[in-house]
This record gives structure tokens, C-alpha cells and sequence, in this order.
């Protein structure tokens, strides 16, 4: 006889933070609401839609995963989001390349139709900025 195990729900993505709140002050420019005391805690989280966004530092991190060590060698992964305009995407890559974070892709029109740059956050991680074109 089978037990009937409903199918598993997407509903947070995780993300370590070498340093909170350099990582806190990067989404916070990207439009994510954290609390205002997130650059002193251990595990913070943002919801967006029916989504946690959950940032942990490295401490929190290695306190379950004995030998956690960061990824290398490129990224897996990438966050995107999506502008109101073309002019919105230039304006957020400028607004946190001022604020020192490293672009990766400056705003350009993609073959696949949309305005198009990358931010690195300052754990490397690429975050996406896009909007359809016309």
C-alpha cells in the first residue's frame, strides 16, 4: 500500500552573506523591504509575492553544514528582476554601480527581446535586471 505525499511547495530561496549588511544594503537597492536592523543579525528574510527571500551569514550556515565552504568556479544561480521600463534597467544598474557595487553585463538590448544588465552582489552572486522590450 503507497502513502499519498503531496507534491513539495517553492516558497523561499536562501542566500549566505559574507558581510549582512553590505548584503542587506544591496537588496535594499534593488526594492527588497528588510528589517532595520538586518545588517546586525544572523538570518533575516523578505517576502516577495509567496516567496522568503532568507539571507544567513556564513556563522549560521556553517552551524549546520560542518565544512561549508563557498562555491567557486562560476555561478549556478542568478536572481532576477524585472524593471517597470527599458530605462528603469539603466537607471537600477546605475544607481547600485554609484552605490560600488561591480556590474557584470552594462544594459544593452538582448536578441531575445528584452533591456538587459547583470550586478554582481557582494558575494559575486549575478543578479539580473531585465525588461521587455516594446
Amino acid at each position: 500500500m503507497s502513502i499519498d505525499h503531496p507534491t513539495p511547495t517553492f516558497n523561499a530561496l536562501s542566500i549566505v552573506a559574507r558581510d549582512m549588511g553590505a548584503t542587506t544594503g544591496f537588496y535594499r537597492l534593488c526594492g527588497l523591504e528588510l528589517p532595520d536592523d538586518a545588517a546586525d543579525q544572523p538570518h533575516i528574510e523578505a517576502r516577495v509575492g509567496d516567496v522568503r527571500i532568507m539571507f544567513d551569514t556564513v556563522a549560521v550556515v556553517e552551524s549546520f553544514t560542518p565544512g561549508w565552504r563557498p562555491p567557486s568556479g562560476g555561478h549556478r544561480m542568478a536572481l532576477a528582476f524585472e524593471c517597470a521600463s527599458p530605462d528603469a534597467v539603466d537607471a537600477t544598474h546605475a544607481r547600485l554601480v554609484a552605490a560600488g557595487h561591480r556590474s557584470s553585463v552594462e544594459p544593452f538590448d538582448a536578441v531575445w527581446g528584452q533591456r538587459y544588465a547583470v550586478v554582481l552582489d557582494p558575494d559575486d552572486n549575478p543578479v539580473d535586471f531585465y525588461c521587455p522590450l516594446g
